[in-house]
């Protein structure tokens, strides 16, 4: 099944005017011929309206979900159509709500409209159909768990990150493995491809996602009324904390003082990286100690996208900070190192 969001890939400029249009991706072979050549039925949807991707927010998500789930039993795998702009936060997001998942959840766009003559949106989408559609010997899915295919390599979608705004190569998996590379075949990485406890169970939807977390991202000359308004703020249940190297934040005390007060609140701070390698240590430097002292969690090497649909995730199945806090650094989704 094809499922087109919006985005770039499914633009075809108009050649009266210039402007760009939406595709019918019912006539997808029309823009696609390469998908003429294959055996597979391919059946298209697409939301209408059609969402820009700096417009995503988590009722789309729901949405998708919930459509996945509705025809799960009908495809043996999904390909999602999505602008790049927040393409890793959907695919982090899916790979949380979409439970007992064991087909294929394949998230592609591209950087320039699938009409365009230099698009990278044909490869992309004809390597993402062709990870969807396929099997073991056992005839089970090769990739059964949600993932993003970018400039001929399959990510985890929780390990995806947009990289760059200009080249085809828009994506990266920085701290773990490609799940598959497509050249003149897709070599699949199995021992790095999650599986299933069991193949036969019915998916199913955690839609309860609380979305009251922020981020602060830690810089130099970052004032104590914007660490308060954000760290403090009564709507607020949980902050991720963008932190230098492996972990290291401000050690002046007007800092730790609010990171303490936030913490008896009862607000869950966690920590992550700004580097795109690496991971959070802060058992390496005193002031990564301080907060650990403080009560802030250590993301290890998950991506901000990826933590930022598991807060959401979590605090929407926890009502209570102290229940949810032990699960940070739990590998769930493949989302963190072990």
């Amino acid at each position: 099944m094809l499922i087109y969001t919006g985005g770039t890939i499914g633009m075809r400029q108009d050649p009266t005017d210039g402007a760009l249009r939406p595709v019918d991706f019912g006539q997808i072979a029309e823009e696609v011929p390469e998908l003429r050549k294959s055996a597979l039925r391919i059946d298209a949807w697409s939301f209408d309206p059609l969402i820009d991707s700096s417009d995503v927010e988590p009722a789309l998500w729901q949405s998708l979900a919930t459509l996945i789930r509705d025809r799960y039993d009908q495809y043996d795998g999904f390909v999602v159509l999505h602008g790049t702009d927040t393409m890793s936060y959907s695919a982090s997001a899916l790979s949380f709500m979409l439970e007992n998942l064991a087909k294929p959840v394949v998230f592609t766009g591209s950087q320039l409209p699938v009409g365009a003559p230099r698009t990278d949106g044909r490869e992309n989408l004809v390597s993402a159909i062709e990870v969807a559609a396929a099997k073991d010997a056992g005839g089970h899915a090769l990739v059964p768990e949600v993932s993003v295919l970018f400039d001929a390599k399959l990510m985890r979608g929780n390990r995806s990150t947009k990289v760059n705004a200009e080249q085809f190569d828009a994506f990266s998996s920085p701290n773990h493995p490609l799940l598959a590379e497509a050249g003149i075949q897709i070599r699949y990485n199995l021992q790095h491809i999650r599986r299933p406890a069991r193949w036969d169970e019915p998916l199913r939807i955690a839609g309860a996602l609380d979305t009251r977390v922020s981020i602060l991202k830690i810089h130099p000359g970052i004032t104590p009324q914007v660490v308060r308004n954000i760290l403090l703020g009564p709507e607020t249940r949980a902050v991720i904390l963008e932190t230098y190297g492996s972990g290291n934040a401000p050690s002046k005390d007007w800092f730790l003082k609010i990171v303490d007060e936030a913490v008896a609140m009862g607000k869950l701070l966690v920590n992550v990286t700004q580097c795109l390698r690496g991971a959070v240590n802060m058992q390496l430097y005193a002031t990564g100690k301080a907060l650990e002292r403080s009560g802030v969690v250590s993301g290890g090497d998950c991506t901000t996208e990826g933590m930022l649909a598991k807060l959401f995730w979590l605090l929407g199945k926890y009502s209570d900070i102290r229940e949810a806090a032990p699960h940070i650094g739990e590998n769930i989704r493949g989302e963190i190192s072990e």
